[in-house]
């Protein structure tokens, strides 16, 4: 009976160890499946970090490229401007070329986004507008654009360039006190 005993549990042993044994084995075959698989998304990512920059300088050029040639229009533009200029003695044909030459500039900045900031009459923001001095008028409020030195530009909703103001500003109260009060609070300091 110690026999039987012994080799019933002799082949649970062995069917323990066989099915170890497999388990072992499908999980040595995970193991190296994963390995496969974390060797090929290195790589993968390796060519990837080499192949970006590559594609970034692509877009890059290939943009200026179709910004260079949105623009040449206009280039042209100038050129058949300057030479009718030349032959013109109407001032008003040369400006009116310019003037179409301006709004085609114009045309092409919108088509990529490009917008100018309007500032004149505008409530001074310094988001979009750098003030380069300040005036006093009476008749309009304070902290409004009363001059555009320089157009500013934005695109999307960036900006670019601020446009370069003049604005606004009412000279303090105390700057505006009649003579007499002015004298009679400097005696009364000394």
């Amino acid at each position: 009976m110690k026999d039987e005993k012994h080799k019933t549990s002799d082949k649970k042993l062995d069917k323990d160890f066989q099915k170890l044994h497999k388990d072992f084995e499908e999980l040595q075959q995970q193991k190296n499946e994963l390995f496969d698989k974390l060797r090929r998304l290195g790589a993968d990512y390796a060519n990837f970090q080499k192949r970006v920059p590559k594609q970034i300088a692509d877009t890059i050029a290939y943009e200026k490229e179709s910004i260079i040639k949105a623009l040449l229009p206009v280039l042209d533009n100038f050129e058949h401007s300057l030479q009718h200029a030349a032959k013109s003695d109407n001032v008003e044909v040369v400006v009116d070329g310019v003037k179409i030459v301006y709004d085609q500039m114009l045309d092409i900045l919108k088509s990529f986004g490009i917008a100018k900031i309007e500032a004149l009459g505008e409530h001074f923001d310094p988001n979009l507008h750098q003030a380069m001095m300040q005036k006093e008028d009476r008749e309009k409020d304070e902290n409004i654009v009363l001059e555009e030195f320089q157009k500013g530009y934005k695109i999307n909703d960036r900006v670019i360039r601020p446009s370069r103001v003049a604005v606004n500003k009412f000279q303090a109260l105390a700057d505006e006190q009649p003579e007499e009060q002015k004298s009679e609070d400097q005696s009364e300091e000394q």
